[in-house]
């Protein structure tokens, strides 16, 4: 059950159009960060949970 190309298409039309083209690479860049960090503490969890 993945979004499929057509509905990846339609969600960035969409968000085009609700942002505007100037926030758009703000957005990218806020949601690229915060996925860094998320996946930075999910590994610091993993190690601590296997160091012990």
């Amino acid at each position: 059950m993945s979004i499929g190309f057509p509905g990846l298409i339609l969600i960035l039309i969409v968000a085009l159009v609700i942002f505007g083209p100037s926030k758009l690479p703000e957005i990218g860049k806020a949601f690229g960060s915060s996925l860094k960090e998320f996946k930075k503490a999910a590994q610091g969890m993993n190690d601590e949970t296997t160091r012990k």
